[in-house]
């Protein structure tokens, strides 16, 4: 009995943190997100993080606003949604559908909006598993586009890309616009999935062109927050999860390449905003504009954390990269903007890991 309720007070304490997250970032949004009143939205690769945390605004907005708007998570697994959020998993205005994106030939003709969040950014499936990937991004695209010229009532389609499109970020770059080509290599593993994600892109170009479905894209770059496993091969992760475990917090490589990371709930407000009033055709970046290396991150981390692990920079590469969004076009068209500065960010990262079982 004392574990149950050791539990049940963990699982209070998770929820309070996402209701003090929505309270303070998704309702300030709501005014501009009444387009989604009493709609059903169709959402594939819904039980992962972009679509845990759509979930959570989503079902905030209907118990706080009364906004009626029902989802529909398509997920391989679903299984594991139940485990991670039952609470989501249990409520009425969401169901979960156990499908293959690459199979979907039928779509609900009542419903309004689509969110494509299918396939996930982790290299490490990527590697082991390419072709599944491409054929994920690039069939899953196709079958859900071509399903989707048969809603009559369907009034946008939000596709998730993904900043990676862009390659590498050039040395005289500040910050990367949606107008950037990228410096892809075709002939490199470590191109599967950007490479898949831009012939995505042009799909929905083409059926938007061909046939008019609306269809928006947005392009996420590095987020940081509740629901983002610890054990993902990305150097905050991987900072967050040495110092919670006080271990050494280790650098692979200078601690010179530069990044930006966006909290969760900006995200979700972003990809609201984008699917309801983003231009159809039109591509915009998602992420944070403040830029900090990996050796400032790891002191952040440390000094958050309040642990006694030490800094080890282990000099394997000399890697000086930087990846950082321009989000001009989302601040000058949909008046988006980061809420949760990166400190902030880390200090409720912190708090929420603490509060999860560490694998």
């Amino acid at each position: 009995m004392r574990k149950f309720a050791q539990e049940e007070s963990m699982k209070t304490g998770l929820r309070e943190i996402i209701n003090r997250d929505c309270e303070e970032v998704v309702a300030p949004a709501a005014p501009r997100l009444d387009m989604l009143k009493n709609r059903l939205v169709y959402i594939t690769g819904g039980t992962g993080f972009v679509g845990t945390w759509i979930s959570e605004a989503v079902a905030f907005l209907n118990d706080q606003f009364r906004f009626n708007t029902c989802l529909i998570l398509v997920s391989r697994n679903p299984d594991s949604f139940r485990e991670k959020a039952p609470h989501l998993a249990s409520r009425k205005d969401i169901e979960l559908l156990s499908l293959n994106v690459k199979n979907i030939f039928e779509i609900p003709s009542d419903v309004s909006y689509i969110i494509h969040a299918a396939a996930s950014p982790d290299n490490r499936q990527h590697v082991s598993d390419p072709l599944d990937v491409m054929q994920t991004i690039t069939s899953g695209t196709g079958a859900l586009l071509d399903t989707a010229t048969g809603l009559t009532g369907l009034k946008k389609i939000l596709n998730i890309s993904s900043g990676q499109i862009y390659g590498r970020q050039l040395c005289d770059m500040e910050a990367i616009p949606e107008s950037y080509a990228g410096s892809l290599d075709c002939n490199s593993i470590n191109s599967v999935y950007p490479e898949s994600k831009r012939y995505a892109e042009t799909l929905c170009c083409a059926y938007w062109s061909l046939y008019k479905v609306p269809v928006v894209i947005a392009r996420p770059f590095a987020f940081i927050g509740p629901y983002l496993p610890l054990d993902r091969p990305w150097a905050l992760n991987n900072f967050i999860r040495d110092a919670l475990m006080n271990k050494t917090i280790r650098i692979i490589g200078n601690g010179l390449p530069v990044r930006s990371y966006m909290y969760p709930s900006d995200m979700a407000v972003w990809m609201l905003r984008i699917l309801i009033e983003g231009a159809a055709g039109a591509a915009y970046n998602v992420g944070s504009p403040y830029s900090i290396s990996l050796r400032e991150l790891a002191e952040k981390v440390k000094l958050h954390s309040q642990t006694a692990s030490s800094i080890l920079i282990k000099n394997l590469n000399d890697d000086k990269s930087k990846v950082i969004p321009d989000i001009t076009r989302s601040r000058t068209q949909l008046a988006l903007d980061v809420g949760i500065s990166v400190d902030e960010a880390i200090k409720r990262s912190i708090v929420w890991y603490r509060n999860i079982k560490l694998s």
